[in-house]
C-alpha cells in the first residue's frame, strides 16, 4: 500500500516537474516576446520622432522660402499744396513721406494679406515714431513705425506704395527705411532730407 502511494506520489512530482519546466518555457518565450514588443514600440517612437523633426524641419523650410522680397524701393518727401502734391527735399517742407517698392515674384507664398513692418530711423539714430515690437528670426526685439497690411496674390511681381507721416517736424539728415516679412529684414533705404535756405 506504501509503494504504491510513493509511487503515486514519485508520479505527481514527476508532474510538477514537467509542469514547472513547461510554464518557464512559456515564461520565458513571454518574456522573449515582450522584450522584442519593446524594442519595436522604441523603435516606432524612434521613427515618429525622426519624422516629427523631418517633418518640423520641412515646414521651416517652407516658411522661410515663403518670406516676400522686396526691389526698387523709393522714397520721396511731399509737400503738399491743397490737394496736389510736389516732390521736396526740403526739411520744413515735407509733409509725408512715400515709399514705393516691388514685392518680388515669390511661388511659395500664398495668396493673401501679409504684414510688412516698417522701420524708420530718423537722422538721430532713433526709431520714429515706434508703435510696437516685432520678432526677428534671431530671436530679437525691433521696435517698428509701421506695420502695412499687403495683398499679395503667389507668383507675382506686385509694385505697392504707401504714405508715411511722420508724428513730428521733418529734421534735416538722413532717414533710413527698412522693410521686413516674416521676422527678415527684405529690403532697405534712404532718403536725405536737406536743411534749405533762408527762402527755401
Amino acid at each position: 500500500m506504501a509503494q504504491q502511494k510513493i509511487a503515486e506520489l514519485a508520479g505527481q512530482v514527476d508532474n510538477y516537474v514537467a509542469e514547472i519546466s513547461k510554464l518557464k518555457e512559456e515564461n520565458q518565450q513571454l518574456t522573449t516576446d515582450k522584450n522584442n514588443l519593446t524594442a519595436e514600440k522604441n523603435q516606432l517612437t524612434t521613427d515618429k520622432n525622426t519624422l516629427t523633426t523631418e517633418k518640423k524641419n520641412l515646414e521651416d523650410k517652407v516658411d522661410v522660402a515663403s518670406t516676400l522680397s522686396a526691389s526698387h524701393i523709393s522714397i520721396i518727401a511731399i509737400k503738399m499744396r491743397g490737394d496736389k502734391e510736389k516732390e521736396t527735399d526740403v526739411a520744413k517742407r515735407a509733409d509725408h513721406f512715400r515709399i514705393s517698392f516691388v514685392i518680388d515674384e515669390n511661388r511659395v507664398a500664398l495668396s493673401g494679406k501679409k504684414t510688412m513692418y516698417l522701420v524708420v530711423t530718423s537722422p538721430d539714430g532713433k526709431v520714429s515714431a515706434p508703435n510696437g515690437n516685432f520678432k526677428t528670426r534671431d530671436g530679437g526685439d525691433v521696435q517698428y513705425t509701421e506695420a502695412i497690411e499687403v495683398n499679395y496674390e503667389q507668383g507675382k511681381v506686385s509694385p505697392f506704395d504707401f504714405n508715411w507721416k511722420p508724428t513730428s517736424e521733418v529734421v534735416p539728415g538722413d532717414y533710413k527705411f527698412d522693410i521686413y516679412n516674416n521676422g527678415f529684414k527684405i529690403g532697405e533705404a534712404k532718403k536725405t532730407i536737406k536743411k534749405g535756405g533762408l527762402f527755401s
